[in-house]
C-alpha cells in the first residue's frame, strides 16, 4: 500500500482483513510502497514519513504479524530500483501507455502534473516489486487485475530475451532426451496444444510430465533441466522471472458515512483506531435513506449507506430487523444505526490493545520494519544475482 497515514474501515475491509488471512496460507511480503507515493505527489515528500509508521502500526493492530510475514519499506530496497530500470530497457513504451489505470488517473489527477517518466513508469515499477520476490500470487480487485497481467507479460518478455542462451535447442534436446520416449511424445504434444491454443490443461498436462520426472530423476537430470522444460514449453526461454497469477480475494466495499466512497480526503472515514466516542458521532450522523423525511416515513435499506455496514457488522436476525423496522417505519434512523456503532466498537479493541504497546514504544515498530527489510534484501539479491546473470551484468 501506498503511506497513506491512519487506516480506516474501508481499508480493513478491502485489503487488510485478507491479508491477515493469507499469512496463514502463504509466504506473504507486504510493504510501505513509499516509491509509488512520489509517482503522483512528488512535490508533497515531506509528508510520508509520518504516514508510513501510522500506517503500519494499523497492519500490525489489524492483525499482521513480523514473524508469519515479511514488512518492509519499498525505498530500503534498491534492488527494486536496479530491477525496474533493467526491464525498462526491454519493456516497449505502448505497454505503459495502454494501462488502464494510466489515462484514468490523468482524468481524476487534473489538479497534478503527472507528464513525468515516474507516473508512466509506475506500472512497471510494481512489476518490479512482484517479479523480486518470485510471487506466484498477488492478492488484488478486480480494478488491478491489468496490473498483474502486464507483469506477466514483463516476466515473460524478459525471459525471451534472456532466457535463451546461444545453444538453447541443444541444451533442451538433451533435457527432452532424458524423458522417457513415451513421455517425449506426450509432452511434445502438450506443448504443441499449447502453443496453438493456449489451453491451460496442456500447460498443466505439460508440466506435470516435468514435476513426476523431477520426483523420481533419471541419470543426468537436474534443476536446469527442468527450468529449461517449463521454458520450452510455454514457448520461452529458461524461467529467469516468475509470472504470478493474480489472486482474486474477497472484497468487502464499505461507503463512507456520507455514501461516497471511504476516505480520509473527502472526510467521511472512520478509521480503525478511532475512539468509541467518535465512532459514536461519526454513525450517528451517517447520511440515510432520502425518504425518510419524518420518523414515521417508511425508507428502503438498499437507498441507505448505514445498510452496507449491516452487511458487514451485523448477524442475520439484526439485519431482518432492520430491514422490517425500516420498511415500516417502527424504528428510527438513530435506533438502526445503534447496533452498528456497538459492533464496530467491540470489533476495533483488539485493534487498540495492539496498537497501544506500539504507539507507546514506537522503536518496536522501526524494528519490526528493519528486520522485515532485511528478510526481504536476502530474497531480492538472490533473484538481482539471476537477473544480472542472465543479462551478461556478472561480470
Amino acid at each position: 500500500m501506498r503511506p497513506t497515514g491512519s487506516m480506516h474501515l474501508g481499508h480493513y475491509h478491502g485489503a487488510l482483513k485478507n491479508w491477515v488471512r493469507l499469512q496463514d496460507q502463504y509466504e506473504c511480503f507486504y510493504f510501505v510502497a513509499d516509491w509509488h507515493a512520489l509517482t503522483t505527489h512528488y512535490d508533497e515528500s515531506e509528508i510520508i514519513g509520518k504516514s508510513v509508521y501510522d500506517m503500519v502500526i494499523d497492519w500490525l493492530a489489524a492483525g499482521l504479524d513480523p514473524d508469519k510475514s515479511t514488512i518492509f519499506v519499498q525505498s530500503r530496497l534498491p534492488e527494486h530500483a536496479e530491477l525496474f530500470t533493467l526491464l525498462a530497457m526491454g519493456t516497449p513504451l505502448g505497454w505503459l501507455e495502454r494501462v488502464p489505470t494510466y489515462k484514468d488517473q490523468i482524468e481524476k489527477l487534473k489538479d497534478r502534473d503527472l507528464a513525468t517518466y515516474g507516473f508512466l513508469g509506475y506500472p512497471l515499477l510494481q512489476a518490479a516489486d512482484i517479479l523480486n520476490y518470485k510471487a506466484a500470487f498477488v492478492p488484488v480487485g478486480e480494478d488491478q487485475a491489468s496490473h498483474v497481467e502486464l507483469t506477466r507479460e514483463v516476466a515473460r518478455r524478459f525471459n525471451h530475451l534472456y532466457g535463451r542462451p546461444a545453444d538453447l535447442q541443444a541444451k533442451v534436446a538433451a533435457a527432452l532426451a532424458r524423458l522417457s520416449k513415451d513421455d517425449q511424445r506426450y509432452f511434445e504434444r502438450q506443448r504443441k496444444a499449447y502453443g496453438q491454443t493456449g489451453a491451460a490443461d496442456a500447460l498443466a498436462k505439460g508440466e506435470a510430465v516435468i514435476q513426476r520426472t523431477a520426483a523420481a530423476p533419471p541419470a543426468g537430470w537436474s534443476t536446469d533441466d527442468a527450468e529449461l522444460l517449463k521454458g520450452h514449453l510455454r514457448g520461452s526461454g529458461k524461467t529467469i522471472l516468475v509470472e504470478p497469477a493474480a489472486l482474486h480475494t474477497e472484497v468487502l466495499r464499505l461507503p463512507g458515512t456520507d455514501g461516497a466512497k471511504m476516505s480520509k480526503s473527502y472526510g467521511n472515514a472512520i478509521l480503525m483506531r478511532d475512539t468509541p466516542e467518535e465512532v459514536t458521532r461519526k454513525v450517528r450522523r451517517m447520511a440515510t435513506d432520502p425518504a425518510r423525511v419524518r420518523r414515521t416515513d417508511p425508507g428502503n435499506p438498499e437507498k441507505c449507506p448505514v445498510w452496507d455496514f449491516h452487511k458487514v457488522y451485523s448477524n442475520e436476525a439484526t439485519r431482518q430487523w432492520v430491514w422490517h423496522g425500516c420498511t415500516t417505519a417502527s424504528i428510527s434512523c438513530l435506533e438502526c444505526k445503534q447496533p452498528v456503532i456497538d459492533a464496530i466498537i467491540e470489533a476495533q479493541q483488539p485493534w487498540r490493545e495492539r496498537a497501544a504497546p506500539l504507539l507507546a514504544d514506537p522503536r518496536k515498530v522501526h524494528r519490526i520494519l528493519e528486520v522485515g527489510t532485511e528478510r526481504a534484501r536476502t530474497v531480492a539479491q538472490a533473484t538481482m544475482a539471476d537477473v544480472r546473470g542472465a543479462m551478461g551484468l556478472a561480470y
